[in-house]
């Protein structure tokens, strides 16, 4: 369905590897389960996901540096059912999100059939914008002009 080649960006830009590896995997993200990702405030996001026909003891949820990684494992009851129509998808999923710098988790529920993992984005002091104030006097910027001049 595409009709474009990232190998020229794979073999010319260093450090851009993910960017292009990410877009080459933007359209093999599973649609099962759907979730919504909300933004709840300027740092706070949350991610819900329809998980109908699950347990709590059947779903495991992963953070591991940048990525969460959500897997969920039906276990078999043993009861043999004929389905007139089946429209509950009770299968197996795997589903990872790619999260930004300095974003972490800081909770999950599960209710209703409806999982909600909260996250929030906390960017270090150290990495944070700052106002510079520029220092010197007035002075000293004729003395730097008048050395160019004489060179």
């Amino acid at each position: 369905m595409r009709t474009f080649d990232l190998t020229p960006l794979y073999r010319t830009a260093i450090g851009f590897d993910r960017l292009a590896q990410m877009l080459n995997s933007a359209d093999t993200q599973p649609s099962y389960p759907p979730y919504n990702i909300e933004l709840v405030s300027e740092d706070q996001y949350r991610i819900v996901m329809a998980l109908a026909g699950f347990d709590r003891s059947e779903i495991d949820i992963t953070s591991e540096r940048d990525t969460l990684h959500i897997v969920g494992r039906k276990q078999k009851d043993g009861v043999e059912r004929t389905y007139l129509h089946r429209g509950i998808a009770a299968r197996d999923f795997e589903q990872r999100f790619q999260l930004a710098n300095h974003v972490k988790v800081t909770g999950a529920s599960f209710q209703n059939g409806m999982l909600t993992i909260d996250l929030v984005r906390e960017v270090p002091e150290a990495l944070k914008p700052r106002k510079i104030e520029i220092g010197g006097s007035a002075d000293s910027a004729p003395a730097i002009e008048q050395s160019r001049a004489a060179a």
